[in-house]
């Protein structure tokens, strides 16, 4: 009988350590939200918000990023507003749209709570540089292959940009007119547009 079902073959064991990492950004997460009185969501949101251009900002956008439910995502825009972390400015392109800023005391929380992650980023600073532009190569082409899967919805990755384009044996971002190494292709980016299917 098999006591290790998830032990057998090495894509299991990967997947086995994405899944205690992902614990572990979790637990930060909760540590970070339980320190200014916010739930883990109510500091996404938050960290989003200065971390993005405007117009991405809204309950839509949001709600689709988290893959949340749009009341899902009111609820805690709401929670934030009453705290006067964030506020709603007005869509000047939409009346019944509004987009979120934040208040001075939201930034400086979103700004600390960016900083959460710096457990697992001093971690991995131990790690040659080889091995982590490889990992970092590697995770970009997962979540592009989850993305096309439709486990993950919504990426704002080089991949799935339409200004992205491959030039002998590297990327070249027509945006920024630059290659870009590998280690420079990005996870989220405010200049993102989807490629035309």
């Amino acid at each position: 009988m098999d006591t290790q079902p998830r032990q057998n073959h090495l894509e299991e064991k990967i997947a086995s350590g994405l899944e205690r990492v992902s614990e572990a950004f979790r637990v930060l997460l909760w540590q970070e939200a339980k320190t200014y009185g916010l739930s883990p969501i109510q500091v996404q949101i938050l960290v989003f918000v200065h971390t993005h251009r405007t117009g991405m900002a809204t309950v839509s956008s949001l709600a689709a990023e988290f893959n949340m439910t749009k009341a899902t995502i009111s609820d805690s825009v709401k929670t934030l507003v009453k705290k006067d972390l964030v506020r709603a400015v007005s869509d000047v392109s939409d009346s019944r749209s509004f987009n979120l800023a934040l208040t001075d005391f939201g930034r400086q929380i979103a700004e600390s709570s960016s900083r959460f992650t710096s457990d697992i980023e001093n971690s991995l600073a131990q790690f040659p540089q080889s091995q982590k532009e490889s990992m970092y190569t590697t995770l970009l082409q997962l979540i592009y292959q989850l993305n096309g899967k439709g486990v993950i919805s919504l990426q704002r990755m080089c991949f799935n940009c339409r200004f992205l384009s491959r030039h002998e044996d590297s990327y070249y971002c027509n945006l920024l007119e630059t290659v870009l190494p590998d280690a420079e292709l990005r996870v989220d980016c405010n200049e993102f547009e989807a490629k035309i299917a």
